[in-house]
């Protein structure tokens, strides 16, 4: 297993090259190439002033290089190992180990990580709420379904769960603001934003301030503008996953070595839970190993529905815009975590099932 792991960990460097080139390749070959809105705020500028821009982010970005050298400078800006500039470290320039930089946004004129670090923890937050639930109710649902198969209950959440995963996710995001969170109707929830404008003044905990008025405090405050965005994000996923949890316990129910335990006595419950879900596993893992790269790449849709300056709103104003430094470090870490979460799923199947072997 740990030759498996260092084989798998060296494969990393060369596949993230490939992702990365691949995305600016792209980018670059589109109309308008890297730094498209750069050229188009040269409109109704005088000859002089459209030229001494154009000098001034050519300077400062390369961007009259070749395609090919503007790449090769970002990936040694953002490698751990690489070209030092000269007076760069102790060790002045040469090759050698160097401090990792993401670069600057074209468009906002700020730090590439600062944004990522202002982004990130927002996408974190909604899927660390979004994916327990997807979870607990899809493993929940499809054992209960699989043990009572062709009954009244398989049959009506398998058809609920059905016509869940196939409504679209825009549709019901914007049903619920028009009707859940409008004034017009219920007015439940808020429409978009993860706080209340006046969430800083409020406290953590809901209580009483001191005139005796009751107010819900800031963690009650975040927690009332999840509860839409959470939905829209669990109910197709858990839709979907517990038709394939349902579809595994069904076939390791029919097992031999499901009948034998039950013929030494062992009860029923135990048998679900002991050896039947273990064995279960699988299929949920393999897909549970996209569940690092949504921590960073978000949900485009639900973040754009309700507002939410998360990851996926992030990639894609920098996609649209053709800002090089932030569409390529966000693709670099999503790369990244992508393949380490494929790298655990398959640690997993070795944890879950005693068979598989990596030797």
């Amino acid at each position: 297993m740990l030759s498996y792991v260092i084989r798998r960990l060296l494969l990393i460097v060369p596949t993230l090259i490939g992702i990365t080139a691949l995305v600016f390749s792209i980018v670059a070959m589109s109309p308008g190439g890297v730094g498209a809105n750069l050229v188009s705020a040269e409109f109704g500028m005088r000859p002089a002033e459209r030229e001494a821009m154009r000098k001034y982010y050519n300077d400062r970005y390369g961007l009259d290089r070749p395609y090919v050298v503007q790449y090769l400078k970002w990936l040694n800006k953002v490698s751990p190992v690489g070209f030092r500039a000269a007076g760069a470290g102790a060790g002045g320039g040469g090759f050698g180990f160097k401090r990792p930089d993401l670069g600057e946004s074209f468009v906002r004129g700020r730090s590439v990580a600062g944004l990522i670090g202002e982004s990130l923890p927002i996408t974190i937050l909604l899927n660390v709420v979004s994916i327990p639930i997807t979870y607990g109710i899809a493993v929940l649902a499809g054992i209960y379904a699989a043990r009572n198969r062709g009954k009244i209950l398989d049959v009506t959440s398998g058809t609920l769960f059905l016509g869940l995963w196939s409504f679209p996710v825009i549709l019901a995001g914007v049903l619920m603001i028009g009707f859940l969170a409008n004034r017009q109707y219920v007015k439940w929830f808020p429409a978009g934003g993860l706080t209340d404008v006046l969430a800083d003044a409020m406290p953590f905990l809901p209580g009483r301030d001191a005139s005796g008025a009751w107010q819900r405090g800031w963690l009650l405050d975040v927690a009332w503008h999840l509860v839409l965005p959470v939905i829209c994000l669990s109910y197709g996923s858990f839709a979907f996953l517990s038709k394939l949890a349902r579809g595994a316990v069904l076939e390791n129910v029919q097992s031999d070595y499901v009948r034998t335990a039950r013929a030494k006595g062992v009860g029923e419950r135990d048998v679900l839970m002991r050896h039947v879900l273990a064995n279960s596993l699988i299929p949920l893992i393999t897909v549970g190993a996209h569940i690092l790269p949504a921590l960073i790449t978000g949900s485009v849709v639900v973040e754009q529905i309700f507002s939410i300056n998360g990851m996926g709103k992030l990639t894609i104003d920098a996609i649209n815009t053709r800002d090089r430094e932030l569409f390529l470090s966000t693709t670099l870490v999503a790369g990244l975590l992508g393949l380490l979460g494929y790298l655990l799923a398959d640690i997993l199947y070795a944890v879950a099932d005693p068979r598989v072997s990596y030797e």
